[in-house]
Parts: C-alpha cells; sequence; structure tokens
C-alpha cells in the first residue's frame, strides 16, 4: 500500500491539511474534538487528575511571590489563586508589603468583570502615567494577544463612562497626558503590517473618534511594526518611536515637545535605553563612528544633547567576550544598569553618567552561581529613587525576591518562595557536549548524584531569538518529575543569546538546523556519561522549541523514547503566511525566496516526515487562542503523522493564548498531560528512578 506523504520536499505546496488551518472551521473543530477525546482517555484518569491538582494547588499557593512594581506610592500586583483563577489587581505600600502577610486593595476582580460581561477576560497589561489616578487596562480574550484597550479610575475603582475604549486588536497605547493617548495599535482600516501588528502611531484626543485620531508617523505594510513610547524623564516631555524593521532591527525616532520629529543616526541593530539627557545602547554589528569602528556587543554611552548636536564621542561601557555577553539594561535614578552572563555566571554592573564620564561599580552581595534577575522596582523611570528588586534562586532552591535599596545597598529579603519539592540527594551539575560542528554546547543537569545507565530524564531547551535559558527553580518538573526519582537537563543551544549575537546567528537562519544538532548532542553526551540510555530520554520543547522538537522527531529519532512539543512553530513553507508568522523572518528566512526555501525545507519536519522509519511517539499540543503562532502547525503535524501510521497524539484547549492555559488548574492539566504521556512513553513508573 502506497501512503500519501504530502505534502513533500518535491512539492511542499500539495498540502491536504490545510482545512485544519481554519480555526473555527466545523470540520477543524470535530477534528480536535476527536483528538482531545483521544488523548485525555488514554493519558487522563486518576492519575492524572491527582497530578494536575497537586499541581494547581502550587501554583495558587497563598505564600507564594507576589511580584510587584510601584507607581507613585503604591506597589501594583496581579494575583492569581484557586478562589481567583483569572486574577486580582490589587495593590499595597512597600510599609505593607515587608510585612509576613500584607493587607491589599482590590482595584478590580477579573474573575467578577468576565462574569458580568460574559467575556473570557484576562488581564494582559496596565498602562498608568505618574501623578494620574487613570489607567488604560488591556482585558484580552482567553490570553490571546490581541487585546481591547479600557479607560479605568484607580479612585473609584471602575472603568470610565465615556472614557478611552478600543475594540480587540494587537497593540497598545501610553499617555502623553491626561486626555491624549498615544496609540500603537493594530485596529482600524490599513491600520496592521503583514504581520499583524500596528503600522501607525497616532495621536488619539479624548472624546474623539479613534478613526480621526492624528497619525503621526506610519510605517509600511512590509515592516513588522510601529510603536511609540512617552518619556518624561527630560527637561520636555518627549515620545521615543522606534519603527521595528524585522525582529532585530528598526529605526529610532524622537518626538520632541513641539511635534518635531527626528531620526537618530543609528545603526539598526541595537538595544537603547534613554534617560534624561543621557542614553546607551548595544551594538548588533560592528559600526564605525567618530572615526572610530566599535565591536559588536560592545554598549556606548553619550549624552543625547550632545549626540543630536553632532558629537560622536561614545564612551564604552560593556565589552563582550567570546563567552561574555550583555542580556539586557536598563536606567534606574540615572544609573544605567548592565546585566551581564559571563560563563552563564550572572553578573550586574552600575554606570553612572556626568559631566566628567562615566562611573562604574558592580552590583554587591548576589551570588555567584544560580539564576538572577534584576529590575527597577518602579514602573516609571521618572519616579525612580533607584530601588532594585532582584530575584535569586536555582533549579534546587525557590526564589528569594530582594530589595536593593537605591541600587547600592545590601539586598534585604523582601519575600521568600516556598520549597514545593523534596530536594534531598539532588545536585545540580553543569557539563559540556561537542556539537556534530565542534562547538561546546552547555547544560545543566538536576538529579540523583550518580550514574545508574537508566535515568528517567526530561531534556528541555529552545534555541532562537536570542533567548538566553536560565536553570529556573522549576515547581511542576520538581514535584513531578525531580521528587519522584528523575532527571532533568536543560540545553543552551546556538540560536539563544547566551553567549550574545555570534551564539544566536550561528543559530538562526541556515544555522538553526545546527541548533538542532547542538540538542541531539546533549542527548548523545547524556548516554556517554552514562547517565541514561536513549530509550529513557523525554524531550519537551515549545513555539520556537517547537521546530526542535518536530526536528528531533525526524532527524534524530534513535536519541529520544518520547516527545513532546507544545505551542509549536513546524511547518515552515507556509508559517510567514499564518497570524504574526512574517515577523519572523529575520530568525527564519523567507520560505518564498527560493535560496531561503533552501535552508528551511532542511528543518520543516512537516515536510521531511518520511515513511517506514522508526520515531518515537510524540504528543503535540496548543491552544486554539494562540494568536501569535497559528494552531494549523500542531493540527497539521498531528494528522500528517497519523495518517502515516505514526504514534501522534493531540491536545488543544480552548483558551491560553500563547501558553499553556488562561490559570492555573487550565495550566497544571496542560503540564501534567504532557508528563504522564512522556513518562508513559519512556517506560517510567513514578518513584523507581
Amino acid at each position: 500500500m502506497t501512503i500519501d506523504d504530502r505534502p513533500t520536499l518535491s512539492a511542499p505546496d500539495d498540502d491536504p491539511f490545510l482545512w485544519l488551518e481554519e480555526i473555527e472551521g466545523t470540520q477543524a473543530l470535530d477534528f480536535v474534538e476527536r483528538q482531545n477525546q483521544l488523548t485525555l482517555t488514554a493519558f487522563g484518569g486518576k492519575a492524572f487528575e491527582h497530578d494536575r491538582d497537586v499541581l494547581a494547588a502550587i501554583y495558587d499557593r497563598p505564600d507564594n511571590i507576589p511580584y510587584v512594581s510601584r507607581r507613585g506610592n503604591e506597589l501594583h500586583n496581579i494575583w492569581k489563586d484557586a478562589a481567583n483563577p483569572r486574577g486580582l489587581w490589587r495593590r499595597t505600600t512597600l510599609t505593607e508589603f515587608r510585612k509576613a502577610a500584607p493587607a491589599w486593595e482590590t482595584l478590580l476582580d477579573i474573575d467578577k468583570l468576565a462574569a458580568q460581561e460574559g467575556e473570557d477576560w484576562l488581564l494582559s497589561a496596565i498602562v498608568t502615567t505618574p501623578g494620574s489616578s487613570r489607567a488604560i487596562l488591556s482585558p484580552s480574550r482567553g490570553g490571546s494577544d490581541a487585546v481591547t484597550l479600557r479607560e479605568f479610575d484607580l479612585v473609584t475603582k471602575s472603568f470610565v463612562a465615556d472614557g478611552f475604549t478600543l475594540p480587540e486588536a494587537k497593540g497598545g497605547a501610553d499617555w502623553l497626558d491626561a486626555d491624549t493617548l498615544l496609540l500603537s495599535s493594530a485596529h482600524g482600516e490599513g491600520m496592521a503590517t503583514s504581520s499583524g501588528y500596528a503600522r501607525t502611531v497616532r495621536l488619539w484626543r479624548r472624546g474623539q473618534p479613534v478613526e480621526q485620531a492624528e497619525v503621526i508617523i506610519e510605517t509600511t505594510p512590509d515592516r513588522m511594526m510601529i510603536y511609540g513610547m512617552a518619556d518624561d524623564t527630560g527637561p520636555e516631555p518627549r515620545v521615543w518611536i522606534v519603527e521595528q524593521i524585522d525582529f532585530f532591527n528598526h529605526a529610532v525616532w524622537l518626538r520632541d515637545a513641539a511635534g518635531s520629529i527626528t531620526k537618530l543616526d543609528l545603526p539598526t541593530g541595537i538595544w537603547l535605553q534613554a534617560h534624561g539627557d543621557w542614553f546607551a545602547m548595544k551594538l548588533r554589528t560592528d559600526w564605525t563612528a567618530g572615526g572610530r569602528t566599535y565591536a559588536t556587543d560592545t554598549v556606548l554611552g553619550i549624552s543625547l544633547s550632545a549626540f543630536l548636536n553632532g558629537s560622536r564621542d561614545f564612551a564604552v561601557l560593556f565589552e563582550p567576550a567570546p563567552r561574555r555577553a550583555l542580556q539586557g539594561l536598563f536606567w534606574a535614578a540615572g544609573k544605567l544598569v548592565l546585566s551581564i552572563l559571563d560563563e552563564l555566571r550572572p553578573r550586574f554592573e552600575i554606570c553612572t553618567p556626568s559631566a566628567a564620564g562615566w562611573s562604574r561599580e558592580t552590583l554587591p552581595a548576589l551570588p555567584e552561581i544560580g539564576v538572577v534577575d534584576v529590575w527597577p522596582l518602579d514602573r516609571h523611570p521618572s519616579e525612580s529613587n533607584g530601588d532594585l528588586l532582584a530575584n535569586v534562586q536555582d533549579p534546587l532552591t525557590p526564589s528569594s525576591l530582594l530589595l536593593l535599596a537605591r541600587g547600592v545597598a545590601s539586598p534585604v529579603v523582601l519575600k521568600q518562595a516556598p520549597k514545593t519539592f523534596t530536594s534531598d540527594g539532588l545536585v545540580v551539575t553543569q557539563h559540556e557536549a561537542i556539537s556534530i560542528d565542534g562547538e561546546r554546547i552547555p547544560y545543566v543537569q538536576t538529579g540523583p548524584e550518580g550514574e545508574t545507565g537508566d535515568a528517567p530524564v526530561y531534556m528541555s531547551a529552545y534555541g532562537g531569538f536570542g533567548l538566553a535559558v536560565k536553570p529556573y527553580y522549576n515547581s511542576s518538573l520538581g514535584k513531578l518529575w525531580l521528587e519522584r526519582g528523575g532527571t532533568i537537563v536543560q540545553a543552551n543551544l546556538r540560536g539563544g543569546g547566551e553567549f550574545g549575537t555570534r551564539w544566536h546567528d550561528a543559530g538562526r537562519l541556515a544555522g538553526k538546523k545546527l541548533s538542532h544538532d547542538d540538542f541531539a548532542a546533549v542527548a548523545a553526551d547524556l548516554v556517554r556519561r552514562g547517565v541514561t540510555n536513549a530509550r529513557r530520554i523525554a524531550a519537551q520543547g515549545g513555539s520556537n522549541g517547537g521546530i526542535l522538537i518536530t526536528n528531533m522527531l525526524v532527524r534524530y529519532p534513535e536519541r529520544f523514547g518520547a516527545l513532546f512539543c507544545t505551542i509549536p512553530l513546524i511547518d515552515m513553507r507556509r508559517y510567514t503566511k499564518l497570524l504574526a508568522g512574517a515577523s519572523w523572518i529575520a530568525e527564519y528566512g523567507d520560505p518564498d525566496k527560493a535560496e531561503e526555501w533552501e535552508w528551511l525545507k532542511t528543518y520543516s519536519a512537516y515536510h521531511n516526515v518520511k515513511a517506514g522509519q522508526s520515531y518515537p511517539p510524540i504528543l503535540i499540543a496548543t491552544t486554539r487562542r494562540d494568536d501569535r503562532v497559528h494552531p494549523g502547525h500542531a493540527r497539521k503535524m498531528a494528522a500528517k503523522l497519523q495518517a502515516m501510521g505514526y504514534e501522534a497524539w493531540f491536545y488543544e484547549p480552548a483558551a491560553g493564548g500563547h501558553g499553556y492555559g488562561k490559570d492555573n488548574r487550565e495550566r497544571a492539566g496542560f503540564e501534567v498531560l504532557g508528563f504522564r504521556f512522556l513518562k508513559e512513553k519512556i517506560g517510567w513508573k513514578d518513584g523507581e528512578g
């Protein structure tokens, strides 16, 4: 019997499963419903319900850390638990927050709002402005990226009658003044780019129909997006406008208080942060200015007014090394904070500009090893006194939330997250695998000490968009994998940002295939070291990691026992035509260009599935409300694999956006379904590890 394996590499557009791209199509939803029933019947049941409830209870614990941002003198927080699954927006004071059981004032009960309005609301964003009691809230349906905009009064704790409101669209707004919004939204005829994001920045004045809002700048539909941000840290209010050419390149414009707009003479691949009369930027390529050439990933600082007057006398604030790279930068009270990974160890430096030059100090008293994230306590830079928050953790140590008063004082522990799993006898170790081309690929292993050759291993990675993955404390894996005898491994693949631009560039475009080779090399290294064997390795990846997992299926099936592929990107022939796909061309390439399809087709697993192979079992899961990565990717891959006779399972809940569920219980159920599948397919019974 001949097996229909369309679409194929020789006929990539002959796709019999296009009907599954109709998100709400009757035939497509029938497919989803049947698949969900099969998957839940096979991997649901009492064990699933028990683990889901255990995990949901951890996510709903009253002693979890409530992460806050300060607006004026108030600390704001969104809190979810079993009684408030959609969340409470609430506020308190720093003095109260320091207490073991702070008193909170509720501003908005999102569950009550959803019930009153009969909508599947979640709260995506809150935009306030200093000195005002008004906010713009962004409720979304089911956690989607598209949001509505609604004006809210923090005094009356209610939506403003006849206030600013906007129907569902991708984008948002910022306050220019009490009666004017800086609108960067795809809402309206001709207002969306081909990626589905805003192509204009508009001034929307109170009482004005949005269709009449003045367009102050626009970009062409083929660009990714454009957006504006109000800035009141200077002597006069101003607006920064970012025209996103593609995912990694953008032009920067500055609009002054008089409304004049100036394009800054800067390279396009930069990270830029400004405060008052200073700005700093990280380069993405080598750049020559003022007769001097600066290397990729260098951070430069200069006076903004001097720059606008023609000066190119930059100060060098950070220089990279092969395994030392900047991860981020931000301002707090006139000080620039640099977040650095040095051989994957967290480092933070503070640079302070003055007329005499830039001074430098190192953020003190933070751990040498582990994960450390630092950010400003204040939501608005103009209100910052320099207070910073730090989150410190590692795979066996839950988070501590620290306050660094004015950025330099010794850290004070504000909150300690609960220990949610037993870690007795577990160790964290760092290793390196050698990839196919000789590159060293780091990975972190957490589990029992010693090698048995048969450990049940859960592997994960990302490897894309310059994002560094870090070994965080993970309650779900800790409780349901480590505590029961398993081992977890997190790999740092090329395509990520762990070692800067060269590491990212090595794993994007044609190099994406190398990123996948890196993951396979880590799996092989676990076997080489005697940790486990291939049939006991379970691997999971989501979003960009969906390309990774499906390539393990078709390129390295012999190295894995089971695969869990979530909210995935898979079909690299049509990805640019589906939802936000066009915005990722800079990461993957354009399949409509013959020369770029040549490399894209090497990792489009949807086209590379072959009959008669020994593929490991796979569960592919997505959500219907994911309006970033189209659910059609997951649906089509599952359908094609099943039609070819492979063991492929599928799951798609109705809500969740580009995530695992709209509340803690749904998120727990999504994860546990994957764990139950992986454990069964690698032949692991809980506790036997």
